[in-house]
């Protein structure tokens, strides 16, 4: 079958390994299912993996992607859970300790057909497009979990989101807006500023500036570079809810005192359950909300898609058709 897939790995030179081609169809083991793939959506984790991050050279070629939709074998729309957690997992399977990625320890969606355990597979609603669909297993399935689960926020509190155009710093600007708070952007862009205020953010301001107030939460998927600044922008209490360090995780400063002193929640938030992929995908079909969609590719133009990734050209998600 034709897919997308890492040959080699390359931590100063991701793109060196993609690859585009036939692979194998991966067989169907007891209690799993095939999902005709119509429509899957890039992600910095496919870059990481190109890197070599959790993808060691044992188990290469590993076909990429974690996000899709489709149908199932009975020709039902669907979209794919990316987490694929022990099957006797009781509860939040995030909390799984084995639990892995698609495309880490299993083939990924980039394929023409991606199998995965059949509790993974939730149905599609009419309202949501393919391409919509697509989206929401990472990049919007971390927001939905940062927002509605870690970060305790209540309507109309105020929250900052560090950055602006990535898949999941679009996403939290979309639902946080939905979700009735006041919100904040910061962007180094005036042109990402301006689209973000176009999402629903309330008010951009410059990255590391001074704020008007104090916020009660922040979403932070930057690490390094807005560490500091996400930790003077709390109020006394408040929550700094993180999941990505694209700017790298070695502090020089982690705001110790002022963690301590304000009493803050620091939450760390990865990816998200299937209960709150159903969620996510009912919000969506009672609010009309949908994802920003920077582009649509065939899946046979992926390698450009991921030149845009790496060369930090996108604002919301690119997303690969079959």
């Amino acid at each position: 079958m034709f897919a997308v897939f890492a040959e080699h790995v390359d931590e100063h030179d991701p793109l060196s390994g993609l690859r585009v081609g036939a692979r194998p169809t991966p067989e169907t083991p007891l209690g799993w299912t095939r999902v005709r793939v119509e429509a899957a959506s890039l992600n910095h984790h496919d870059i990481w993996s190109l890197r070599g991050a959790g993808l060691p050279p044992d188990r290469l070629p590993m076909i990429l992607g974690c996000d899709a939709a489709g149908y199932d074998e009975d020709g039902e729309p669907v979209v794919v859970h990316a987490v694929i957690a022990d099957p006797d997992t009781v509860g939040d399977e995030t909390f799984d300790p084995n639990r892995t990625l698609l495309s880490e320890f299993h083939h990924g969606t980039f394929a023409e057909e991606v199998v995965v355990p059949r509790r993974n597979v939730l149905r599609r609603p009419p309202s949501l497009s393919a391409t919509d669909a697509a989206c929401l297993p990472t990049s919007w399935l971390t927001a939905y979990r940062m927002l509605f689960t870690r970060s305790h926020l209540r309507a109309g509190d105020t929250v900052l989101v560090q950055g602006a155009g990535g898949g999941v710093a679009t996403a939290l600007t979309a639902l946080a807006r939905a979700g009735g708070f006041r919100v904040w952007v910061t962007s180094r862009n005036e042109q990402r500023g301006q689209r973000a205020l176009e999402l629903g953010a309330h008010e951009v301001f410059e990255s590391g500036a001074r704020l008007p107030r104090r916020v009660d939460a922040v979403m932070d998927t930057v690490g390094k570079a807005t560490w500091s600044h996400s930790v003077r922008s709390l109020r006394p209490g408040g929550t700094l809810v993180t999941t990505g360090v694209t700017s790298g995780d070695d502090l020089s400063n982690a705001e110790l005192t002022r963690i301590f002193f304000l009493q803050l929640s620091v939450v760390g938030s990865t990816m998200g359950t299937r209960a709150e992929l159903r969620a996510l995908i009912d919000l969506l079909d009672v609010t009309g909300v949908r994802p920003v969609i920077d582009s649509i590719l065939p899946m046979t133009a992926a390698p450009t898609g991921f030149r845009r990734m790496v060369d930090g050209q996108v604002f919301g998600k690119i997303v690969f058709t079959l």
